[in-house]
């Protein structure tokens, strides 16, 4: 375990390392929603399939038509395929009795280039769906051709309108000229040579106008021509396989999504540290050993060896603890219950050799009456029953840190304590309470036993400038009472050893 010292720079609003190590510890939660989508996914598809669906493609010819065009007049002829004439006029072909507004809820337009328009028509069956996209391409291209014809026809009147316009002005011209007189005074010919510019003019703009007459009659036919259908209608052929696997993605990835986000949210609202750091930093202790949770299931085979390697470290550790302590020490759980009461009896195993041992159990449940136990373990003695039955050798007392605790309790299975928390059970307000109600009971923390931690945290969990931390020492307490009235003793401190090239004590 590193022993570096840690940063005292303010700790950030959201630490990512932390929330990045909770939402990967609540992989139960965003896998099972994974899990939940990608079966609901695949039923819906199963259970859902899409309804009886044709398409059709039609080649729409525009006379603003421009290879820069973004897209503006294919936009306008989706809108006005969903129209309800053009909706009427589908159902007057298909001589059917519904509604253009209920029909319009059945198909939709997508403009798949500047140029061509896609649509799409689903109905009760395919032959129904193939007759109605049809009939509603027919009716999308009889409509634009008529548009087109209208304003073609439109644009030529107004063409020609004004170059009958021209011709009335150059009759009246051609009068005036005729009426004078080759004779006339200079001034008189000013006004004639003027007339015949004049003439001139409307000649040319009588000839343009009809010259753009023509152009705008002869344009509509090739509008007519290049609007057309070029895929025919056909009906769309569903495959289930396939539906059912893109359902399944689709609801995986949302699954997935919706997992990581409650996970996130939940790590960040509940508050719950779970790095080494983190929680030897809330307590005021150090992190003196690591177990995984003791599973009341059978450990499979390749985990075997590393638990056992694990549990035999942390029971050494402890049974040195409470060799070196003049004061019976306790075992106070959060979290984990059973893991406490595995620990606790491990560690009165270790020290039988030394003499007889008795746990003191004042657990909330029966965990470790449950537990089993073999030939020649110590005696096991519940808390009310602690006082009234004789003692016999050393004592480890069993209990819990929970909420709902009776703190004034504590005192009786030890007077100095190793707290056993699970990664991720309490909040930082409960460890900050945890740790101050053990500091207003005189009742030091010499360390404290991670259960769970996340194989991938790389914290650390020591702290060199806490009182009474990762067992660096007896723990130097204030002079109390004994039962005759006089001042109790206790073992004298050891100064603080020195670490070799280093500035720091190790306390």
């Amino acid at each position: 375990m590193s022993t570096t010292t840690e940063s005292s720079a303010a700790a950030p609003l959201v630490d990512l390392r932390a929330l990045l190590v909770a939402v990967r510890r609540r992989r139960r939660l965003w896998s099972s929603l994974a899990l939940v989508g990608f079966l609901v996914g695949a039923a819906l598809a199963v259970l859902r399939p899409p309804p009886p669906t044709a398409v059709t493609k039609v080649l729409v010819a525009h006379k603003a038509d421009q290879p820069n065009d973004t897209g503006t007049l294919i936009r306008t002829d989706v809108e006005l395929l969903s129209t309800t004439r053009i909706a009427g006029k589908a159902l007057e072909a298909l001589k059917s009795s519904e509604k253009p507004e209920d029909f319009m809820g059945t198909y939709q337009g997508t403009g798949v280039t500047n140029n061509l328009l896609q649509i799409q028509v689903t109905a009760d069956t395919d032959a129904q769906a193939v007759a109605r996209a049809r009939a509603l391409a027919e009716a999308f291209v009889a409509d634009h051709v008529r548009r087109m014809r209208d304003s073609a026809k439109a644009e030529a009147e107004a063409l020609l309108d004004q170059r009958d316009r021209m011709r009335d002005e150059l009759v009246r011209v051609n009068k005036s000229i005729g009426n004078r007189s080759p004779d006339s005074d200079p001034k008189s010919s000013a006004s004639i040579e003027s007339l015949f510019s004049r003439r001139a003019e409307l000649t040319s703009r009588i000839a343009d106008f009809d010259q753009r007459a023509e152009e705008a009659r002869v344009g509509t036919p090739q509008l007519v021509a290049g609007t057309q259908i070029v895929d025919a209608a056909r009906a769309v052929q569903h495959s289930l396989p396939r539906a059912a696997a893109t359902g399944a993605v689709i609801g995986l990835v949302l699954g997935l999504v919706l997992g990581l986000a409650l996970a996130a949210v939940g790590t960040v609202v509940a508050d719950r540290p779970v790095l080494r750091r983190e929680i030897a930093g809330n307590l005021g202790a150090s992190v003196i050993g690591e177990l995984g949770r003791v599973s009341r299931r059978p450990v499979v085979p390749w985990r075997r060896r590393r638990v056992r390697a694990e549990r035999t470290r942390v029971t050494a550790t402890l049974a040195r603890a409470v060799r070196g302590s003049s004061e019976p020490v306790s075992l106070l759980e959060l979290g984990c219950a059973h893991t406490a009461g595995a620990i606790a009896l491990d560690v009165a195993r270790a020290l039988a050799a030394d003499g007889a041992v008795e746990i003191v159990d004042g657990l909330p449940g029966p965990q470790l009456t449950n537990l089993r136990k073999e030939p020649g373990d110590p005696d096991v003695v519940s808390g009310e029953q602690a006082e009234s039955v004789p003692r016999q050798g050393r004592r480890i007392g069993v209990g819990s840190v929970a909420p709902g605790t009776a703190w004034t309790d504590l005192r009786f299975l030890g007077t100095q304590t190793v707290l056993v928390v699970q990664a991720g059970h309490g909040s930082t307000a409960w460890l900050h309470t945890v740790a101050r109600q053990l500091a207003d009971l005189g009742i030091p923390v010499i360390g404290v036993v991670l259960v769970d931690p996340d194989p991938r945290d790389r914290t650390d969990g020591t702290l060199w400038d806490g009182l009474h931390t990762a067992l660096r020492g007896p723990f130097k307490r204030p002079a109390r009472q004994n039962g005759s009235g006089q001042p109790r003793t206790e073992r004298p401190s050891v100064p603080a050893a020195r670490v070799p090239n280093s500035d720091q004590e190790a306390r």
